[in-house]
């Protein structure tokens, strides 16, 4: 009698879930392929095409043969761009040994948390969250430690809890994660709280993990990076890439900067994860650090105008509390008053009527984990002028339909 293998997979990956954009993403092309016609405010990619300086960069690289394994850093120019760049802006004082580029901002992520994160140890993760940050951790047997961000109302918004942060940290705590500007709110937390929030992780001796990959999408207020203090070697891992400010989600480019003792650890972990990122993506990246910015100040713009159609739209949708979100292209209004007009349970349930009987793609503010997202849902602005209003429209009819039975 013979035996097959069973492909048992480890145990631990059931404990890993999706990413809830490209879950709904994939439900709203099956119901267009049957005909719908959907409003999508779902993904969270810029809907501009890669600034086509940009784009002849790569296709030179590849008529010049640009097409082979480069160090698994990245290009020295590359680093050299993006060392430029961060300093320039933030006066990090970086040089290019300091940064390792990465196949998007997703990898450098992995690459950061593989650093620090280990069975037992505790990760502090600000929610509503970016999905990736709690599954890398529980790939490494780490235990997410979810804390709320402060919700103050449509004149307000989101805030960190630093007080609750502090006393979230135990002797397990090795990591903090910082998303700044933040997804899905659309938060850009204060100078004031970043101070704070560094000053915590020098009196704790945490490591803050910082992905700032919407540094750029900054409307109101003042927004400070944790490159800007001058000991952040001692505390901060740092995330960034081309997906968000240069219309790049496709090309799968990302970097991470930390201190030159420890850029080794990182280089190869990388070599064994995968390699190198893709050689002519990053002579595309050189193009748009030290190419021109205008294309990219005119997206910007177009986003802040976005902004703030969808913000007076969403105002009057009754059980909407709507706030005009400073930064990313995200906006996360509380819709619990509009749920419980309509009889339903939850966001998610909001959510899927929206998309099922409406055409329209929205997230549930629960596909931010773990549950401070409850009640609320996430627009992504980067659609037309033209789909915010077609979408607002049909919300507000569905709530007045929904709200009738």
């Amino acid at each position: 009698m013979s035996s097959k293998p069973t492909l048992q997979v480890s145990k631990h990956l059931y404990d890993i879930s999706g990413e809830g954009a490209f879950a709904y993403l994939a439900r709203a092309k099956e119901l267009a392929r049957k005909g719908m016609k959907i409003v999508s405010f779902g993904i969270g990619q810029p809907d501009f095409p890669t600034p086509k300086h940009i784009r002849e960069a790569a296709k030179k690289a590849l008529d010049e043969g640009f097409t082979g394994y480069t160090e698994t850093a990245g290009i020295f120019e590359l680093r050299q761009a993006i060392a430029d760049y961060l300093n320039d802006q933030y006066g990090a004082e970086l040089s290019p040994d300091e940064i390792v580029v990465t196949t998007g901002a997703k990898t450098a992520i992995l690459l950061a948390l593989a650093l620090y994160v280990k069975e037992g140890v505790e990760v502090i993760i600000p929610e509503p969250s970016y999905p990736a940050y709690a599954q890398v951790v529980k790939l490494f047997h780490g235990k997410p430690v979810y804390v709320p961000l402060k919700w103050e109302g449509g004149s307000k918004g989101f805030s960190l809890d630093l007080e609750l942060i502090e006393d979230k940290i135990s002797s397990n705590t090795k990591v903090l994660v910082l998303n700044n500007p933040h997804n899905p709110t659309g938060a850009v937390f204060t100078p004031k709280q970043v101070d704070e929030l560094l000053e915590l992780a020098r009196r704790k001796n945490i490591v803050i993990i910082a992905d700032e990959i919407y540094d750029n999408f900054v409307y109101d207020g003042e927004f400070k990076s944790v490159l800007s203090f001058s000991d952040w070697r001692d505390y901060v891992v740092y995330v960034n890439g081309f997906s968000k400010t240069f219309a790049m989600t496709g090309w799968r480019l990302g970097y991470l900067a930390v201190r030159k003792e420890i850029i080794d650890r990182v280089i190869d972990l990388a070599v064994n994860v995968y390699s190198c990122a893709v050689s002519f993506a990053q002579k595309a990246g050189i193009a748009a650090l030290k190419g021109d910015w205008k294309p990219v100040r005119e997206m910007i713009e177009i986003f802040r105008k976005r902004r703030d159609l969808l913000y007076e739209l969403l105002r009057e949708i009754p059980g909407f509390d709507v706030w005009r979100s400073p930064g990313t292209f995200y906006m996360f209004p509380n819709v619990s008053e509009a749920i419980s007009r309509t009889g339903m349970k939850n966001s998610k349930e909001f959510a899927d009527t929206l998309l099922e009987k409406y055409g329209v793609v929205i997230l549930p503010g629960t596909a931010f984990p773990n549950t401070a997202g409850e009640g609320f849902i996430r627009f992504s602005f980067a659609t037309s002028f033209d789909d915010i209003r077609e979408g607002a429209r049909r919300i507000k009819q569905a709530i007045e339909e929904l709200s009738a039975h």
